[in-house]
């Protein structure tokens, strides 16, 4: 099954950080870091990978939890700091 391949995982992983680059915002970010960490245990093998392709919900467990962590962590790094204000002075539309 292609859910149980990594490197099907990392291509998704890859895919997912280049559409990043043309939808800004760190939206698919999380779910690229997500899908290469999901990609990166199954290439690993033993224990972890057995357990982790039992099945295919399993897998997207993981993959989800390893996305919202991801998109946390990117969210507190990158985001907007304690404090911050954005101000603008002009507008693009008043010309």
């Amino acid at each position: 099954m292609m859910w149980d391949v990594w490197w099907a995982w990392v291509a998704a992983g890859i895919c997912l950080a280049i559409l990043e680059v043309f939808v800004p915002g760190f939206v698919f970010l999380g779910f690229a870091v997500g899908a290469v960490v999901v990609g990166i245990l199954l290439a690993l093998g033993g224990a972890i990978a057995a357990w982790l392709t039992s099945s295919v919900s399993m897998m997207a467990l993981m993959f989800a939890i390893f996305s919202l962590v991801a998109w946390l962590v990117l969210r507190k790094v990158m985001g907007v700091r304690k404090g911050q204000i954005r101000h603008w002075e002009t507008d693009i539309n008043e010309d």
